[in-house]
């Protein structure tokens, strides 16, 4: 049996402690995938760019062809509600979540009357700010805009980053470099990816195959604030071969190193220690 972490639901109206039950064989998003949801944090008293996340979760709703049910105020609103709902001091993954009940044209398509909404949030301790992770390159790519709704975060896509995960991990490594189409690196399989070399900070271009992250764009906001040149281009994985240093942002980790690229270790660089401190010093501002 699965052990969840605390974890607490909103969904037609009222608060359910745990995992409540809320889908049924015949509803579109089990069988046909129409789901979308997005993440974001609450840790030490404060929730950074909730009002973008709760946006997100609409947008990717309906690039899904679902209703966008919730304004953004009311899901913040639910969001505070729930967190309040954990002991202080408790670390929050957030989770906005729209689904399809029901099928539409061609019964494929979702039917966008049916979309329904839940919050979800459950405990999720925040990293150290002394963890890393190691990473190889995958051989899976990410898909394109022509082939997948790649600008909404759907559930769907995550099958493909999950492969590539666990590929990595079955090599003995974190996390993957997951590659476009044309072969550039796009992302991790779990977060954006930036490198640095000679103190300039470098980040895939986002070119339509991976989400633009809220926290990826956080980062390069403050870390151009603070004086850091940061580039976005095409990168090639022997960019990353040759990198100084190599970190990832994300909802969950917000900032976090790499110690190791394939064979070559890797330092704690001092640019992910500042972007990482720029990112606390904006969160409780």
């Amino acid at each position: 049996m699965t052990e969840w972490s605390e974890t607490w639901t909103w969904v037609d109206g009222a608060w359910h402690d745990g995992n409540p039950l809320i889908a049924g064989p015949s509803t579109h998003a089990m069988w046909m995938s129409s789901s979308v949801f997005d993440g974001a944090r609450a840790f030490e008293g404060v929730f950074p760019d909730l009002d973008l996340h709760m946006a997100r979760a609409n947008a990717s709703a309906q690039t899904m062809g679902m209703k966008a049910t919730m304004a953004v105020g009311e899901m913040m609103e639910l969001a505070r509600e729930g967190a309040s709902k954990f002991e202080p001091g408790v670390a929050v993954y957030i989770k906005p979540m729209y689904w399809a009940e029901k099928g539409g044209l061609g019964v494929i398509a979702p039917d966008p009357e049916s979309t329904r909404f839940c919050m979800n949030l459950f405990a999720a301790p925040m990293p150290a700010a002394d963890d890393s992770f190691s990473v190889t390159l995958s051989p899976y790519r990410r898909p394109t805009p022509e082939t997948a709704m790649v600008d909404a975060k759907a559930g769907c896509l995550y099958p493909n980053n999950a492969r590539a995960y666990v590929e990595a991990h079955d090599r003995g490594f974190d996390n993957a470099l997951v590659r476009d189409m044309m072969g550039n690196v796009a992302e991790l399989a779990t977060a954006n990816i930036f490198m640095a070399k000679d103190g300039v900070v470098y980040t895939p271009y986002p070119n339509g195959t991976f989400l633009n992250g809220i926290t990826r764009q956080r980062i390069i906001k403050l870390l151009r604030g603070a004086g850091y040149e940061v580039r976005e281009g095409n990168l090639r994985i022997e960019d990353f071969l040759e990198a100084d240093e190599i970190f990832s942002t994300g909802n969950f980790s917000k900032v976090m190193p790499a110690n190791r690229i394939e064979d070559r270790e890797l330092e704690h660089g001092p640019i992910a220690k500042r972007a990482r401190e720029l990112y606390w010093e904006f969160a409780h501002a």
